[in-house]
């Protein structure tokens, strides 16, 4: 009787651990990694970025990430995407400078989903920011990473 009382404590303690030690990327985690998404594009956008930057922005997503541009017909897998994105190094596409900028405007929390309007936009003189048209992306979340960029402009 003691073993199946200490084997039922043990059991107990695990599930509650578990509970406890379980990580759920509420909507503000979600907003973060976002954030840290377009820091991460911005810097491989620059002038002189590396694969490393590369490698970095992807490893903010889901290893089953999907990034779809609608408009332009793009529906890239995690691998797609970086042979995109090391061609686009290779020939030189990035130009931006440390005063090109990416912020969000508004965000609309969903279900696992976040509809965010965003703006490219330069840092003037003065410290302000100068932005160009707002953009509209739905990021989509699965295991609390990354797992959908579908770009609706």
């Amino acid at each position: 009787m003691k073993c199946i009382l200490k084997v039922g404590c043990v059991a107990i303690c695990l599930i509650l651990s578990n509970i406890v030690l379980a990580v759920d990327c509420n909507s503000q985690c979600q907003l973060t990694q976002i954030e840290a998404y377009f820091t991460a594009l911005d810097k491989m956008s620059r002038k002189g970025s590396s694969i490393n930057d590369i490698d970095t922005l992807l490893s903010l997503t889901h290893d089953d990430v999907e990034y779809i541009h609608v408009a332009y017909g793009a529906h890239f897998t995690k691998s797609s995407w970086r042979q995109a994105f090391v061609r686009n190094l290779e020939r030189s596409a990035y130009k931006n400078t440390g005063k090109n900028k990416i912020r969000i405007t508004k965000q609309i929390f969903g279900n696992n989903y976040i509809a965010i309007e965003y703006s490219h936009g330069i840092i003037q003189q003065d410290g302000t920011w100068q932005a160009t048209e707002p953009l509209l992306v739905l990021f989509g979340f699965s295991d609390d990473k990354i797992s959908l960029i579908k770009e609706l402009w």
